[in-house]
């Protein structure tokens, strides 16, 4: 395990799915000591109402997310270079990060974590596939830094 750094980015494909709840379950395990974002490689969908739903079973609140791509992160101010770490959920989000990254001193890790779009026919077996992905990327966090400290 590895301690806390002061900020973090996640990124995904459409910052619709892996990368909100990444950003959203960070938050909610390690408090606010440290700065989280997320963005997508691209951004023309809005937050996924399955991703909304298994979060909520677990207390994270992302209905109010808005999905952003790396270049409208710039746009307001959320420079790549002032992040710590940057946590690539896809392989197409951890091309563009290393591209955008190869002139910091910044790390890119790269988390292979299930996209569950498109996954199951049922309603409950949609949800059971945003639930394995959800519980993926806690695993990846735990891995990296231990248990939740903060209890909401």
């Amino acid at each position: 395990m590895q301690p806390l750094p002061n900020s973090v980015l996640f990124c995904c494909d459409h910052n619709s799915v892996r990368s909100p709840m990444a950003e959203g379950i960070m938050k909610k395990f390690y408090g606010k000591g440290t700065y989280v974002q997320s963005a997508g490689v691209r951004n023309e969908m809005e937050i996924d109402g399955f991703c909304i739903a298994v979060c909520q079973e677990i207390g994270v609140e992302l209905s109010r997310h808005r999905s952003r791509s790396f270049d409208e992160m710039e746009q307001w101010g959320d420079d790549l270079s002032s992040f710590d770490l940057v946590i690539a959920l896809s392989p197409a989000s951890q091309r563009k990060a290393l591209e955008l990254t190869r002139y910091f001193h910044l790390d890119v890790e790269y988390w292979p974590i299930m996209d569950p779009t498109g996954l199951g026919e049922t309603r409950e077996e949609k949800l059971n596939h945003y639930r394995q992905t959800r519980d993926q990327i806690i695993q990846h966090l735990k891995d990296r830094w231990g248990e939740p400290t903060e209890t909401q």
